[in-house]
């Protein structure tokens, strides 16, 4: 509002008390809402330009029209507050379930960044196809996104113990695309050649490391999403099926690299220890 008596006037007559979608999860005082692009532009555009205020590299804001935007809301007495959102292509040729992320600066260090990161997988999941953040990232998102990338194995490495598990198994598990997970074992030292197996790898982690790189992230953003309180179902868009959908799982290149061979978990006592979790 361009003066404060605007925006009195507007609180006395607007009686719109949440997002204009549909609200898709809610746990606690939290909730996130589906907007549908086409069906609420104005809103949208709105969403994009506050966007724009903090985001240097956000330019567009008014073709919205192919995007779904996820509204984090923090929930009291008086209503909705909008926290956050992100946005994804309805439909994405690569398989992005992201596009842009943004925060209110007000609501940063809470953890809400990596809670709507989380909640991007958990519709990947819900949808059975791996996705991933729309490339290229900022440095900023980087870290983000490897500090949960990281996390988010090393909680299932954990889980598995020593048991054979395939890089497949853990992008059906994260979300996660085979490529992404590749890139965060390579970037940590744990993906290690196995002598005389040409093509074949092996995870080598150090166990104790591991864990207390976990109950350090857990301890530093402990809300995390609850798949449970999710009420969603996933977009469809009228088309013409012309061919079987590929298979986005696994590219050639990485299919290559990792020769289709599981990988085993192993402990290594003598592994470097991990970078710190970056916000």
């Amino acid at each position: 509002m361009k003066s404060e008596y605007t925006f009195k006037r507007h609180c006395q007559k607007c009686a719109q008390w949440h997002p204009p979608g549909d609200e898709i999860y809610r746990d606690d005082n939290v909730s996130v809402f589906e907007v549908d692009g086409r069906k609420n532009k104005i809103y949208c555009q709105n969403l994009c330009l506050i966007g724009k205020m903090f985001l240097d590299t956000k330019t567009l804001y008014y073709d919205v029209e192919p995007f779904l935007f996820y509204i984090l809301c923090e929930y009291d007495s008086q209503g909705y507050h909008f926290a956050g959102y992100y946005s994804k292509e309805k439909r994405s040729s690569m398989g992005y379930n992201l596009s842009c992320i943004m925060i209110l600066p007000s609501k940063q260090r809470e953890g809400y960044g990596k809670l709507l990161i989380e909640f991007s997988y958990l519709l990947s999941k819900k949808e059975g196809v791996p996705g991933s953040p729309e490339k290229p990232l900022s440095d900023f998102g980087l870290l983000s996104y490897r500090s949960y990338w990281r996390r988010a194995i090393y909680e299932i490495l954990l889980t598995r113990g020593g048991a054979t598990i395939s890089i497949e198994d853990l992008a059906t598990q994260t979300g996660m695309t085979v490529d992404d997970i590749i890139s965060t074992l390579q970037t940590d030292g744990m993906l290690h050649r196995l002598p005389g197996s040409p093509g074949s790898y092996a995870i080598v982690a150090d166990a104790k490391k591991t864990e207390e790189y976990v109950s350090k992230a857990r301890e530093k953003n402990p809300r995390r999403i609850d798949p449970s309180k999710l009420r969603w179902a996933p977009f469809l868009i009228k088309a013409t099926i012309d061919a079987a959908p590929t298979d986005r799982r696994l590219s050639t290149s990485t299919a290559a690299a990792i020769g289709g061979t599981h990988v085993n978990i192993t402990s290594d006592n003598d592994d470097d220890d991990d970078d710190d979790d970056d916000e």
